[in-house]
């Protein structure tokens, strides 16, 4: 089991400074988000040798280590010139995990927002998005998945709120149609509600190719005959979507993790919480110590 920080909150600080605070908030792991002087969200990374050599080193030095790199590109575009720039940036960070001896990488299925999306309604909206973002998802998955088991690198996709693909399925059958080794799923704790009402049945079904969780709380936005946000205008088309601390959504802890050491669940459990950039070493402190706490109940 690696239990990993996103440290998105503390985006603040250098490359060279995270590892210092990950390990001082009893981390040995970071899950290394996008950052516009790393991996960058939407473009061509930003880690140049010299920049990678001075990370290493103070990974090194605080005795912490990568369970994974994000990237975030437009891999699902059905524009075509985006989803070929995508291919290469990826391609171009996969030579970044090599370089930085981290052999996972987790993104989304999404081909992610786009300044288009307002002026062409009837190409990006409805139906026909999800069709032609699924077909360029495929495309660029031949092209990629040789790449990562060429390098030896795993890949674990999570299905996103409001993403072409948001749900579990058919996020799953997706996963297990590569029929990679090399590619598995990511459970992601905060996104539950989309993805289904009986979260011990979806972890059950996604067992076999479950690698990664992502650990924040939300609320059940379904719930109270869909009252328990109330938005303005009626009838808004919005998504709610929350990364709280641990207690202080509706996820049911216990059986989140009760039902992974049931499954034998042995892979990167990754705190990963974005509401709280007031107090962002006191969330991911918590969140350690919470997370331990029900790893050493259930995984006795």
């Amino acid at each position: 089991m690696k239990i990993a920080l996103d440290p998105h909150m503390h985006r603040h600080l250098s490359l060279t400074e995270l590892p210092r605070l990950a390990a001082d908030m009893g981390y040995e792991y970071l899950e290394l988000s996008p950052r516009p002087d790393f991996l960058a969200w939407w473009v061509q990374p930003r880690a140049y040798p010299e920049r990678m050599k001075e990370f290493k080193k103070a990974l090194k030095d605080h005795g912490v280590k990568l369970a994974s790199l994000l990237p975030m590109y437009r891999w699902a575009s059905p524009h075509e010139d985006e989803r070929k720039a995508a291919v290469q940036y990826w391609k171009k960070a996969i030579e970044i995990a090599v370089e930085m001896d981290c052999n996972v990488m987790n993104s989304e299925f999404g081909r992610g927002p786009s300044p288009d999306r307002a002026s062409h309604s009837n190409c990006c909206g409805g139906h026909y998005s999800v069709e032609a973002s699924e077909a360029a998802w495929w495309r660029s998955m031949e092209e990629l998945v040789p790449v990562f088991e060429k390098e030896g690198i795993n890949l674990h996709i999570e299905p996103h709120p409001e993403d072409w693909c948001e749900t579990l399925h058919p996020a799953i059958d997706m996963i297990k149609m590569v029929n990679s080794k090399n590619v598995k799923f990511l459970y992601c704790a905060p996104h539950t509600f989309y993805f289904g009402d009986n979260m011990e049945q979806m972890i059950r079904d996604s067992a076999s190719v479950l690698a990664h969780v992502h650990v924040a709380d939300t609320m059940n936005h379904k719930a109270s005959s869909g009252l328990r946000y109330i938005v303005n205008p009626p009838g808004a088309k919005v998504t709610v979507h929350q990364h709280l601390d641990m207690g202080q959504g509706e996820v049911n802890w216990d059986v989140f993790f009760k039902t992974l050491a049931e499954v034998k669940f042995d892979g990167i459990m990754t705190a990963c919480v974005f509401a709280w950039e007031e107090r962002a070493e006191d969330s991911s402190r918590f969140m350690r110590k919470e997370m331990q706490r029900y790893v050493d109940q259930y995984w006795k």
